[in-house]
């Protein structure tokens, strides 16, 4: 018991790399900040696309679909490593700009961005499935709705259909969210200086697991308060839908639904 708190918490090498480690906890909020909000767009833009109406569009839905079953079929970390090699070598063998192959957007290093790209990929893909459960849960009569008093359906996904389609998946999106705080760490493969490496760079000079220690704290202080946040918002939702059960059964009790109106919102 004693080497197990020695290893894991040894408080004189905690206290002289936490500023170490504090400067890998930076990299990983910055990092999950900049993918969590390029994936949340790249996902809607993958559910609209999915939605899009008529046999000529259809070639859109299907390189969509096949996108986001490609995607959600492969390890992040795999991704990682494909789009990393790729733009590497692109930009070596004169294929890529440098600007593109080798990224420094904003003053940030160039793992940094290859991380944000094959994260955006990935979680976009998973992303898409939560917007378009959102989308499909929209009675079909809105989109009618709407198109009767002459909007496009373009401006009907806009303006009626993905502002609702949103509010219903705030707590899974964000459970996604979760998953991509914690998979920023695969950075670490392709030589990022994130969290995990700084609690590994540690270890490795102290052999000590003091320092991955850290970091899996700083996981769950990042992590626990956004379960937590996400059981508020599910245990809201939850009550919202059974006023509004308590609200349709009442109704059927006075008067019997019409079984054609049931079929057109289904």
């Amino acid at each position: 018991m004693e080497f197990i708190i020695n290893y894991y918490f040894d408080f004189d090498i905690i206290s002289d790399e936490f500023g170490f480690v504090v400067s890998g906890l930076w990299m990983t909020i910055k990092l999950w900040l900049v993918a969590s909000l390029l994936s949340l767009i790249w996902g809607l833009v993958l559910a609209v696309l999915r939605q899009l109406p008529g046999k000529a569009l259809a070639p859109i839905r299907g390189l969509t679909i096949a996108y986001i079953d490609g995607f959600r079929g492969l390890p992040a970390l795999l991704v990682l490593l494909l789009v990393s090699g790729f733009l590497a070598a692109g930009q070596s063998d004169g294929v890529l700009p440098k600007w593109l192959g080798l990224p420094t957007w904003f003053g940030e290093p160039t793992w940094f961005w290859y991380g944000v790209i094959g994260l955006t990929l990935t979680y976009g893909a998973y992303l898409a499935e939560v917007y378009r459960a959102g989308i499909e849960a929209i009675p079909h009569g809105q989109m009618e709705a709407a198109r009767s008093l002459g909007m496009s359906h373009g401006k009907a996904m806009r303006y009626i259909i993905v502002p609702q389609a949103v509010r219903k998946v705030i707590p899974p999106l964000l459970n996604d969210l979760i998953a991509l705080m914690k998979d920023t760490s695969l950075v670490f493969a392709i030589g990022g200086s994130e969290l995990l490496d700084a609690g590994f760079s540690i270890e490795s000079d102290y052999f000590n697991g003091s320092g991955l220690m850290l970091g899996a704290i700083f996981y769950l202080v990042l992590t626990i308060p956004l379960a937590r946040l996400v059981d508020v918002l599910l245990k809201r939702e939850q009550r919202r839908t059974q006023r509004g059960g308590g609200d349709a059964d009442a109704g059927e009790a006075e008067e019997p639904p019409n079984p054609n109106i049931g079929l057109a919102g289904a």
